[in-house]
């Protein structure tokens, strides 16, 4: 086993390296215990340094928590804001903000953890709350377009923002711990719902336009096979009961004939 360095050997950090790594330590210890769980005596230990150093960079653990917060807060609003603002259609906005917010959560859990915990009061708008809030207010633009383009009231526009960003951030939040099934199949699913509703959901969602064509011209030949089976069950049915009736009124007719010769004989 290598012994460590001396002290005087080692490379000295600047104070931008240091801060940055006091950020990348406090991220993941924050992340683990959260802010009230996490001490300074931690977070210098785990850096190699004194508590002095620590204070002297953020003056305790709640303004480093605070810069880190802002900075994950920062990250995924500008990911998300960026992936709206990267499509044309509708459709492809939703698609694109989901799969951010999962790509954030896949590749930055530790700030996400962090950003869940609905933040530290003391951390200002750096809250998780305060970042759905934003999004909604991007998304909302883009809801007002979309109804007044099918001539509904737009003045619902917020209420259906904060439903659309509330589905998106509670599943985010879900997949955090499960991972499963993939992001990309998870953000298809998503939109799915968002898109198409409960009524007319698409059995197998997916992301790229061209399986989706796919899928919807396999969807209409087996409706239209089916329609054929049900035109062919209906056609059986009405022949079975035209025969059915057919054969009734010969069962009836040696009934009718002996009515006719069913006279009194005259008595002699």
């Amino acid at each position: 086993m290598t012994e460590p360095a001396p002290r005087s050997r080692r490379k000295r950090m600047t104070g931008k390296e240091r801060r940055e790594q006091l950020l990348d330590i406090g991220r993941t210890l924050f992340a683990e215990r959260g802010l009230g769980g996490t001490s300074v005596e931690e977070i210098a230990a785990a850096a190699g340094v004194s508590k002095p150093v620590v204070y002297e960079h953020f003056g305790g653990k709640e303004g480093l928590y605070a810069v880190v917060v802002d900075r994950e807060f920062e990250k995924l609003l500008a990911l998300v804001t960026e992936s709206l603002n990267s499509a044309v259609h509708y459709r492809a906005k939703l698609e694109k903000a989901a799969l951010a917010l999962l790509e954030y959560i896949e590749e930055h859990p530790d700030g996400f953890r962090i950003l869940v915990r609905d933040s530290h009061g003391g951390t200002g708008t750096g809250s998780y709350a305060s970042l759905l809030s934003e999004i909604a207010g991007e998304v909302e633009h883009l809801m007002a377009q979309e109804l007044d383009r099918h001539d509904y009231d737009d003045k619902f526009a917020p209420m259906y923002a904060q439903m659309l960003v509330g589905m998106v951030a509670l599943t985010g939040q879900w997949w955090l711990d499960v991972r499963k099934p993939k992001r990309e199949e998870v953000a298809a699913h998503v939109v799915n719902l968002a898109w198409n509703g409960l009524s007319g959901l698409e059995p197998r969602p997916s992301l790229d336009p061209r399986r989706r064509r796919k899928e919807l011209e396999r969807q209409g030949k087996r409706a239209e096979k089916a329609a054929a089976r049900a035109e062919k069950a209906e056609e059986k049915a009405a022949a079975r009961a035209a025969r059915d009736q057919r054969k009734g009124r010969r069962d009836d007719e040696p009934a009718h004939l002996f009515d006719e010769f069913d006279t009194e004989v005259p008595t002699l």
